[in-house]
């Protein structure tokens, strides 16, 4: 089973929507969920924010904190994660960001990503990445690594859930 097919599972599993928001990866994150028949189901939507402004205009992102640090850092990518996902209404929020080359972005060399969910209860969490190849590599492992990420945060908020359901410590 693909990443995608084991996040749209979860989701399912659970009633829950996402939605993601795209920087480096240019749609490559909706492009593997959508691959997946059924993906209507749980994936809402996308928004490639390949643009600064974009980041900060739709999903929010705090434009002091964009001046500052620049649109490569792991506080963008968790407010990009939250800004899609308020913005479309899902229950999930997802986001890439970094630089897949040739050159250099805000300072940071060619395979820094940032990749961050949001999620329900406050849920947020980010994995920084140095990836290595080229601009090709460096993207398709974003993709793979935001829905690893994903996955990742929707199993531990099962086991959680079925914990307080069913009575557990």
């Amino acid at each position: 089973m693909t990443e995608a097919a084991r996040v749209l599972e979860q989701l399912v599993a659970r009633g829950e929507t996402l939605a993601v928001a795209e920087s480096l990866t240019g749609g490559l994150v909706a492009a593997e969920l959508t691959s997946v028949p059924g993906a209507s189901r749980s994936f809402l939507g996308s928004v490639t924010a390949y643009a600064t402004p974009v980041k900060r205009e739709l999903l929010g992102v705090d434009g002091a904190l964009l001046a500052e640090r620049g649109a490569v850092d792991p506080a963008v990518a968790l407010q990009m994660a939250a800004g899609v996902r308020r913005l479309l209404g899902a229950d999930w929020g997802a986001a890439t960001t970094g630089v897949a080359g040739p050159d250099p972005q805000d300072g940071k060399p060619v395979g820094t990503v940032f990749v961050a969910v949001a999620g329900p209860d406050g849920t947020r969490n980010m994995t920084a990445l140095r990836l290595n190849g080229g601009r090709t590599d460096i993207r398709k492992e974003s993709v793979r690594n935001v829905l690893v990420l994903l996955s990742g945060e929707l199993g531990k908020n099962a086991s959680a859930q079925d914990t307080e359901q069913n009575g557990g410590n």
